[in-house]
């Protein structure tokens, strides 16, 4: 097999084992590694940079580093600040697999002769009755990262390899440890690889400048129940940290930007069955021309639940759910699947609440 595979290694153990199976299958792997943010650039190379060039060390396979700062921070770090500005819930895996993993960095392989790109995602890579790409779940459900593939293209999806898809978590630590790869007992990054701590709002005050500023909460009526700290402070469904008490527990249910105002309300009003979609791609079907039965997500920790998809025109649809669904997030996506198969994906741009 002299296939030329690029292994994007991120310095953990889940990609430092892709590339030793890729290795011993017999492809022509070059391990390759992202420069991306960095808030405080000293010139050194960072350690997870050193680790996988390390790993790469030790499985006797070259490694090249590519750095996409720049387009990490127009593409993903920008998007995330004006989906939330404009009153959404970002998901920036999402965007980051699109346009750097599998845009930015799968040109990159190209330009170095690369055939295909592998990855340390937790999902799987099929071909229908056609030989046209088909993107699975992962064969642990526990660790499946198929939700936040959605956005990849078929094309591309065609010289994606996944050489963790048939493994769980626990046999990739324990093969780690027994091949003495120097990422075995590293730790699994959290949260948004560019949030570390978790702090959205820190985060976005300290990259623009800005300080956010306060408004009003408010009831589905519009009178003013409290002062809140900022829009971007506040998701879909969130109850704790407002700074309110009302003698009931009350939940973000909206927020408009234009008025500067965060919506209150009961637990029900986060209850939806219609919920609407843009920029839909599909990865199993050529188009969507008829109502579609689907399991669909509406976030990564969403179990799935039945609903009937309706395509509106090309790039928009309208997804109703058997049973009304909580918390539908304006920016966060909705993923449709057929058992294992990713059928495509949505971003939610709005619902009807209380079950409608």
């Amino acid at each position: 097999m002299n296939q030329q595979v690029f292994a994007a290694m991120s310095g953990g153990i889940d990609s430092s084992v892709a590339a030793y199976l890729l290795r011993e299958a017999g492809y022509d792997t070059t391990g390759i590694t992202m420069t991306l943010y960095n808030p405080n650039p000293t010139g050194d190379v960072s350690q997870d940079v050193l680790d996988a060039r390390q790993v790469c060390t030790t499985l006797g396979i070259p490694h090249i580093t590519c750095h996409m700062g720049e387009i990490f921070k127009s593409a993903v770090i920008e998007d995330f600040i004006a989906t939330y500005e404009a009153g959404g819930t970002p998901n920036p895996c999402v965007v980051c697999n699109k346009r750097i993993k599998f845009g930015a960095l799968w040109d990159e392989v190209q330009a170095h002769g690369g055939d295909m790109i592998a990855t340390g995602h937790y999902a799987r890579v099929a071909v229908d009755g056609s030989g046209a790409p088909l993107l699975l779940k992962a064969v642990d459900e526990t660790k499946d990262q198929s939700y936040f593939l959605w956005q990849l293209k078929r094309d591309v999806l065609a010289h994606v390899l996944f050489p963790l898809g048939e493994l769980t978590k626990p046999q990739i630590r324990a093969m780690g440890a027994e091949i003495n790869l120097p990422t075995a007992h590293k730790s699994d990054s959290q949260d948004i690889c560019f949030v570390p701590d978790g702090d959205y709002a820190a985060f976005m005050e300290r990259y623009t400048g800005r300080v956010p500023v306060g408004g009003q909460f408010v009831d589905e009526d519009g009178r003013v129940l409290g002062q809140h700290k900022g829009m971007i402070h506040y998701t879909i469904g969130q109850r704790k940290g407002l700074g309110i008490a009302l003698g009931t527990p009350m939940f973000v249910i909206g927020k408009d930007p234009a008025k500067n105002t965060v919506t209150l309300g009961s637990n029900d009003k986060l209850f939806a069955r219609h919920v609407y979609l843009k920029d839909v791609n599909l990865l199993a079907l050529d188009s969507l021309t008829q109502p579609l039965r689907v399991c669909a997500k509406i976030r990564s920790t969403h179990k799935g639940s039945m609903a009937t998809l309706t395509p509106i025109d090309q790039t928009t649809a309208l997804l109703v759910f058997d049973e009304a669904q909580r918390g539908a997030a304006m920016g966060q996506s909705a993923v449709f699947y057929d058992g294992d198969v990713v059928v495509g994906g949505g971003v939610i741009t709005g619902h009807m609440t209380n079950g409608v």
